[in-house]
């Protein structure tokens, strides 16, 4: 399965589920630990397990390498490790406290923006 399949069976097992405010980010230009990030929301910690534990499930049938997933036990933030696409389920106030969207939106524009080369200035 590749990234784009994989992208597409994460967000519809997501929305399987009445996630929020799904999101994919493209992070491949700005890191080599994984090609993309899906973020989505769901309302209570019960309903975060539920997605991130549905996703895990999807895709381990699909036969799609499932590592590590982290927050499970207060279920307000449960990252979820597919080795291209990492899947971030937040409650609404911590993705907002966290917004990760924001952060690597500014990571990717400072990384696309020009640097100016230093001038050097001589005395004559």
């Amino acid at each position: 399965m590749n990234t784009e399949q994989k992208i597409k069976a994460i967000v519809s097992a997501l929305e399987d589920i009445k996630a929020k405010d799904i999101t994919v980010l493209d992070t491949s230009k700005l890191t080599a630990m994984f090609e993309r990030m899906v973020i989505a929301s769901g309302d209570s910690n019960r309903q975060t397990r539920a997605l991130a534990n549905h996703v895990h499930d999807k895709m381990k049938e699909a036969g799609v390498y499932v590592g590590n997933m982290e927050g499970e036990e207060t279920g307000e933030w449960v990252l979820l490790d597919l080795g291209d696409v990492i899947v971030h389920v937040m409650q609404p106030a911590v993705r907002a406290l966290y917004n990760l969207e924001e952060l690597w939106s500014a990571g990717a524009a400072a990384r696309t923006k020009s640097v100016p080369a230093p001038t050097h200035k001589t005395d004559a």
